[in-house]
């Protein structure tokens, strides 16, 4: 039966999860401010750099972006419009669109991961052993909703 009210530790540990987030989205979000740059594009920009010289499917790049269609859509029509990525017709069926970074797209996206990088190695990293960091890796595999192991019974 769930429990109406958080006990102690649940509350400590979903409130410090709140404020951390908070607190590093904030400052990663002001380091890369003055590349005129939003969290939300770097996010996609991100992706396409992760993806590489191919880029990615313009539907699969909304699907991870984690964003309505039409945000989407308006978020890379600004991408576009900048010369930060172009639309490139699918090279497997053709009928599909993908997104792929344009040389600038590319060279802004290496000045906001040096810049993220840095601010995550303070804010974040710097902060936490080897041994801290595989047990948040172990916490967020298992909090996957792709997950395939049922999280343990509470015994109380």
């Amino acid at each position: 039966m769930a429990k109406d009210e958080l006990g102690e530790l649940e509350y400590a540990a979903w409130q410090g999860f709140l404020v951390t987030h908070d607190r590093i989205w904030r400052a990663i979000e002001a380091g890369i401010a003055p590349l005129n740059v939003s969290m939300a594009e770097y996010g996609v920009l991100a992706l396409l750099g992760e993806a590489g010289r191919t880029g990615m499917r313009m539907s699969d790049l909304s699907q991870r972006s984690l964003m309505s269609s039409g945000g989407f859509t308006r978020l890379a029509d600004r991408l576009e419009g900048r010369g930060l990525i172009e639309r490139q017709r699918s090279p497997s069926d053709g009928r599909g669109f993908h997104a792929v970074l344009t040389r600038d797209g590319r060279a802004l996206l290496r000045k906001a991961w040096r810049q993220q990088h840095g601010d995550l190695r303070t804010l974040f990293f710097d902060r936490l052993d080897d041994e801290h960091l595989r047990g948040l890796a172990e916490i967020w595999a298992r909090l996957d909703p792709d997950h395939d192991e049922e999280p343990a019974e509470d015994a109380s």
